[in-house]
């Protein structure tokens, strides 16, 4: 997302998946169950389940939901086996889409990927194809109007490893994936409050679509996002 809209495209985001609540909190089911088999279920020693606890308390999950995803995970209730897949492609006007799953049926899941790319006018591509043009990170995202200085000093101080001001005023903060929570705590003593909060695939180089082929790229990324198995989609696009 460029530097000038990277508030507006988060809040369009957060507002496109405010309306698929039920689809995320079933997302947020699965990857709590697959966090909490792979690192145990103590989320003051597994990153990945508590980040994922977190999204599901923003997105209002009611604590029951959580503690069994937890518990079917760790294996004291029975649960569903998955597995983690990561298909790599192109949408409109050569954009690069990271489409990560989690499945109990590769070949269903590859069929439904691949199907939801080309009925949209993408392709799928091979494995590495454009992974390089991402980087796996820590990325918190501040609205207009925070503290930079505060903001600046809190971060580098705990890990992080740049604060970008954007175009529109908002500001970013990048982390190593190991030091995400640290900088996350350390923000949140200080009082500041992140709007955007995840480990992602960030885009190294951004492609703005504008008009029919922003239209497009989001009739895409939306038949990809509500496949049952998708957990996340990734995307060097602006639209």
């Amino acid at each position: 997302m460029a530097g000038h809209s990277k508030w507006a495209n988060i809040q369009h985001r957060k507002g496109r998946q405010d309306e698929k609540r039920g689809k995320i909190w079933t997302k947020l089911i699965k990857e709590i169950t697959v966090a909490a088999k792979l690192g145990g279920g103590d989320l003051t020693t597994n990153p990945r389940l508590r980040l994922a606890v977190d999204k599901a308390k923003d997105s209002n999950m009611p604590n029951d939901n959580v503690q069994r995803a937890i518990q079917r995970g760790t294996g004291s209730l029975e649960g569903v086996n998955y597995e983690e897949i990561r298909y790599e492609g192109y949408g409109i006007n050569g954009a690069a889409i990271i489409v990560d799953c989690l499945t109990d049926n590769r070949t269903r899941t590859v069929a439904e990927v691949r199907h939801a790319f080309n009925k949209n006018g993408g392709n799928m591509g091979t494995e590495g194809s454009v992974a390089f043009l991402f980087k796996h990170c820590g990325q918190m995202l501040f609205a207009p109007g925070t503290n930079e200085n505060q903001l600046m000093e809190v971060s580098l101080d705990a890990g992080a490893d740049d604060v970008i001001t954007h175009d529109d005023g908002s500001l970013e903060v990048l982390t190593p994936v190991p030091d995400f929570s640290n900088v996350q705590d350390a923000i949140a003593k200080s009082g500041l409050k992140a709007e955007l909060a995840t480990v992602a695939m960030r885009p190294e180089t951004e492609i703005t679509l504008e008009g029919d082929q922003a239209e497009s790229m989001q009739k895409l990324l939306d038949a990809l996002e509500n496949l049952d198995d998708v957990q996340e989609v990734f995307t060097n696009a602006t639209l």
